[in-house]
């Protein structure tokens, strides 16, 4: 049997953003400042609503509380839209999820998915976790390349990449199904012509298929070693190039050849690991939701041999 989710309502294409109606009293997620997003409200021209702007990227379940506590009860907020990349999506599910307010869920950035999938990434003690619920579904999913014009390189590429480890990802994933493989395949394929042929305007359709596929199939290694690299401080879609370079060369994965070039062609640096090997491994090994789903079997040893190769040495070279 499989089981496959999407949001409720999938709104795409040109002006997609400019001609939904959005409740009234909706409260605006965002982490970006506000002479960009204005603009971006002015274009969405939504009216009667909230915004919060404190959220920062990879928010903290403090920064969730802290939303709850100032709008419940006292605001009427009748729908969340997270505006932004994926930590302001990822703050939206979780409030949605704690308050039972319906979510409405617009990336400015294409690379995560997070307005199709079913997971949300929090920190809990300085530390990134995974989650996964139904209840991070959106009620509504609205992707625009209205938004995509005018990102910064360094936010596109990363972005770009992250939608290429998930697909690719997504597709070795023993959960996957061939429902789920059928949209990885696609997205992959979207993607690599975007990035690899300079057609960047296919980044926001190539990054919602990988939504679909990745939400309903999981990503696998090479997330699961990207994470202490992110708690370092490096951006997700950085630390991916590397890691799932590495971690698709252990899975002897159909895309690793294919991903490695998408990241020279992205022209990545190598990641550098201040903790040693085997204490970042130790933090690793549990993150069974990444590592239960990895077509191969994983050790300490292997992770170990894995970020070794990370490094150490140059998996873009």
């Amino acid at each position: 049997m499989w089981k496959v989710l999407t949001p409720r309502k999938i709104v795409f294409g040109e002006n997609a953003a400019k001609k939904f109606e959005y409740p009234k009293n909706s409260l605006v997620i965002t982490t970006t400042t506000p002479d960009i997003y204005n603009k971006w409200l002015d274009y969405m021209e939504i009216k009667n609503y909230e915004i919060y702007d404190k959220a920062t990227p990879d928010p903290a379940i403090e920064t969730v509380e802290a939303i709850r506590q100032e709008y419940e009860g006292k605001k009427n907020i009748s729908a969340y839209v997270g505006l932004g990349g994926g930590s302001s999506m990822d703050v939206c599910k979780y409030l949605g999820k704690i308050t039972g307010i319906p979510k409405i869920l617009i990336p400015t950035t294409f690379g995560t998915g997070a307005e199709m999938t079913t997971y949300a990434v929090i920190s809990f003690e300085h530390k990134k976790k995974l989650l996964q619920d139904e209840a991070f579904l959106a009620d509504a999913a609205i992707v625009d390349p209205y938004f995509l014009p005018g990102t910064p390189f360094n936010i596109m590429r990363n972005s770009a990449c992250d939608a290429c480890a998930q697909a690719s990802e997504g597709y070795d994933s023993k959960l996957g199904n061939p429902f789920t493989k059928l949209f990885c395949r696609e997205a992959f394929d979207i993607l690599e012509d975007a990035i690899i042929n300079d057609k960047p305007s296919l980044l926001p359709y190539g990054a919602m298929l990988s939504g679909i596929g990745f939400g309903n199939s999981s990503t696998t290694l090479g997330h699961a070693l990207s994470y202490v690299f992110s708690n370092e401080g490096i951006p997700h879609g950085y630390s991916l190039s590397s890691c799932t370079t590495v971690a698709h060369k252990f899975n002897r994965s159909i895309y690793y050849e294919r991903f490695k070039k998408i990241c020279q062609k992205l022209k990545f640096d190598p990641l550098k690991l201040k903790q040693p090997l085997d204490q970042a491994a130790d933090v690793i090994m549990p993150d069974r939701g990444h590592l239960d789903n990895n077509p191969i079997p994983v050790t300490k040893q292997d992770v170990i041999k894995c970020l070794d190769g990370i490094v150490n040495q140059n998996p873009l070279a």
